[in-house]
């Protein structure tokens, strides 16, 4: 833990304990986000100092940008659809691939994939969200079943996937 930056457990400090925990390590992030569309990384960049750590983000709410923008395997897009954990895991890998600065990608990638209604997609049900967080020391991909209206699965995945970072930080702080 970093002294005199304790951990908190509410949601809401997550962005702050992140952008504390990746400037403690040297570490930088990139977001990919699909049903989330943009609130991760404006959640990030709310934080004063983020700009130290956090490189960018790519909003590829229509499919075909998860191929084009991120490099997601177009047979994998075809076969199995946006909402899956292997593309969620792509998204994360491209993010980082996307953020390269001066021949650096960033540290880490984030995604969010999902389904946030009000209908479903394909036999993807409403609610059924996948992040993934990926770095050089491993990958952390998960299958969410949300509920709520289409506002609640929005912020409970951008709350899920921070955290799920804040958690991989921590552990390795």
């Amino acid at each position: 833990m970093i002294e005199g930056a304790p951990l908190r457990d509410d949601a809401a400090d997550a962005p702050a304990q992140i952008v504390r925990l990746l400037t403690a390590s040297h570490r930088t992030v990139a977001v990919a986000e699909s049903l989330t569309g943009g609130r991760v990384i404006a959640a990030l960049v709310d934080v004063p100092g983020a700009s130290a750590v956090v490189r960018g983000g790519v909003v590829a709410y229509a499919t075909p940008l998860k191929q084009s923008l991120l490099g997601v395997d177009a047979a994998l897009l075809a076969e199995r659809g946006p909402v899956d954990a292997e593309v969620a895991r792509q998204m994360a890998m491209g993010a980082r691939r996307a953020a390269t600065v001066d021949g650096s990608r960033a540290d880490i990638g984030l995604a969010t994939t999902g389904v946030a209604g009000p209908d479903p997609q394909g036999d993807a049900p409403v609610g059924r969200v996948f992040i993934a967080v990926v770095d050089d020391t491993g990958e952390d991909v998960r299958e969410l079943t949300l509920s709520g209206d289409r506002e609640a699965i929005r912020a409970s995945a951008t709350s899920a996937v921070l955290a799920l970072l804040r958690e991989r930080l921590s552990a390795s702080s």
